[in-house]
Parts: structure tokens; C-alpha cells; sequence
């Protein structure tokens, strides 16, 4: 039977060949920083480019939000549809949902005491474990109570800045 041969190619360096895994590592990390660099640079060069049509954008969304106020009640049939389509698009008005804003916080407590509104106040009883936590030796004994620690272990690749762009 004939003896099978592998042949090695081997690649001639054209830069610079790193002697250690130290200088490796830097490498990989000068041409990360320079990619980067070069991609902040074309994404500053867009948005300077991009920022005078979103200024007009803007002031024309605002004009259109004007005129279309100015008529909101034949756009939406005196109120009966929340959006109009003006042929180059559409228009909507969305309702947004309730929200609670409080200031004073203990005097509305104390003023929905007073008026009997216990309905919209909460009581929580609930166990403080950071203090479990900083006194193990008073809570080891309680029934119910066990207080671990564990270990992960964890990969992380390393990513390029490339990724964040969208």
C-alpha cells in the first residue's frame, strides 16, 4: 500500500508577525481601534450630512401637525376615526393611556387616610434579606431560611463595535 503524504503549505508574512501572544492581543487590538475609528468616522460624516434634512423634517411634521389640527374634524369624520390618509400618508391621533403622577407623597397618603380611601393605599409586609444577609448567624436557625452561594461560570466573546451599528 502507498504511504500517503501530507503536504504543509506554509504562507509568507506580509506585515508584521507578532513573537508572543502579548503582542497578538495587541494587534487584534490596534486594528479593533482602527476599525472603530474609521466607522465613527463615516457614521459622524452621515449625520452631519443627515442633520439639516431632520431640522426640515421636523419644521414640516410640525406644519402638517398644525394644518392637520385646523381640521381634525373633517379629517376624522367629526371624531368617529383616529387616523386620515392624505394620499402621501397618513395621519393618526393616538390616545395615550392614564397615567398617576403624585407630588407630596405622605400628604396624599395621609389625605386618602382621612377620606376613608383605603382602597388605594397598599400594605406590604415583605422580608428585608439584605439584613438576612448581613446577620447569616441570627437568621440560620429560622425554619424556611436557607442562604447559598453559588459559582457561574461565564464566556465572553469579544465583540467589535461593528455589531452596535443598525
Amino acid at each position: 500500500m502507498a504511504r500517503r503524504t501530507t503536504q504543509r503549505i506554509k504562507t509568507n508574512a506580509v506585515g508584521p508577525v507578532p513573537q508572543n501572544r502579548e503582542q497578538a492581543r495587541e494587534y487584534i487590538l490596534r486594528i479593533e481601534a482602527t476599525m472603530n475609528d474609521q466607522i465613527q468616522k463615516i457614521k459622524d460624516k452621515y449625520q452631519a450630512l443627515a442633520a439639516p434634512h431632520a431640522e426640515q423634517i421636523t419644521e414640516l411634521s410640525k406644519g402638517v401637525q398644525t394644518w392637520c389640527e385646523a381640521h381634525r374634524d373633517e379629517l376624522t369624520n367629526g371624531g368617529r376615526r383616529k387616523s386620515a390618509d392624505l394620499g402621501a400618508g397618513e395621519v393618526q391621533w393616538r390616545t395615550r393611556p392614564p397615567k398617576v403622577s403624585l407630588r407630596n407623597i405622605p400628604g396624599v397618603i395621609e389625605g386618602l387616610k382621612s377620606l376613608g380611601l383605603k382602597q388605594f393605599l397598599r400594605t406590604k409586609e415583605e422580608v428585608n434579606k439584605e439584613a438576612i444577609l448581613a446577620d447569616p448567624e441570627a437568621a440560620q436557625n429560622v425554619k424556611g431560611i436557607t442562604i447559598t452561594q453559588g459559582e457561574d461560570f461565564v464566556i465572553k466573546p469579544h465583540e467589535s463595535e461593528l455589531e452596535e451599528i443598525a
